[in-house]
């Protein structure tokens, strides 16, 4: 039990300096003296940083897609759930570094095989929401929701483009709810787009109360 404490404590600790410092910027040694640990201790739970940067990847993205998978759960529509994720996301992306995303892509194959696979999933959810939306009439029936749900996905990844969205002009979070309201603006009907409205407020003042 010890050990799997140590572990998760380790997939933890890196998970929170890569969110900040991107993960390129981040060594073994960073991570040791971040946890009070030695680095004998992280090599005996994983082989070198690529490994540990797997392991972040997998843990993370999993745990996002609990949290998601408990919003649509908790949501009385197609629209609520995507009020919803709008505000968890943007509560999510605060103080996340841009570059974390670009240096898993770059630097880490595997890494970035994991996040890939995220995708190929997120894509399958949001089409499933989409055709929900569509049903209930909250959603434009005009729209294919195969293409819109890679539109959304594109555009979660875009979002971290240093190039298109210079962190020390944009913060990355303000980026994020932008593009997403952007998103959901372009497909909801008349009634969709006032149930969307009226949610993201009420799920603000929960988080606020």
């Amino acid at each position: 039990m010890e050990e799997l404490d140590i572990k998760d404590k380790i997939l933890k600790g890196s998970e929170e300096l890569f969110m900040r410092y991107g993960v390129r910027s981040i060594s073994m040694d960073d991570i040791a003296r971040h946890l009070s640990v030695s680095k004998k201790t992280l090599y005996q739970h994983f082989a070198d940083k690529e490994d540990l940067v797997v392991a972040v990847s997998k843990s993370h993205l999993e745990s996002r897609d609990n949290l998601y998978k408990s919003l649509r759960d908790s949501s009385a529509n197609a629209i609520e759930h995507l009020a919803k994720i709008s505000v968890c996301m943007k509560q999510e992306m605060e103080g996340v570094n841009p570059s974390m995303l670009f240096d898993i892509q770059k630097f880490h194959p595997k890494a970035w095989a994991v996040w890939i696979n995220f995708k190929k999933d997120l894509i399958r959810e949001v089409v499933e929401n989409l055709k929900q939306g569509i049903e209930e009439g909250y959603v434009r029936e005009d729209i294919n929701p195969e293409i819109f749900a890679v539109v959304r996905v594109e555009l979660i990844q875009t979002a971290f483009n240093e190039e298109a969205f210079p962190g020390k002009k944009f913060k990355l979070a303000e980026v994020q709810a932008q593009i997403f309201d952007h998103f959901v603006y372009g497909l909801v009907t008349d009634k969709g787009r006032k149930i969307y409205q009226k949610c993201k407020t009420k799920s603000i003042e929960q988080i606020n109360s």
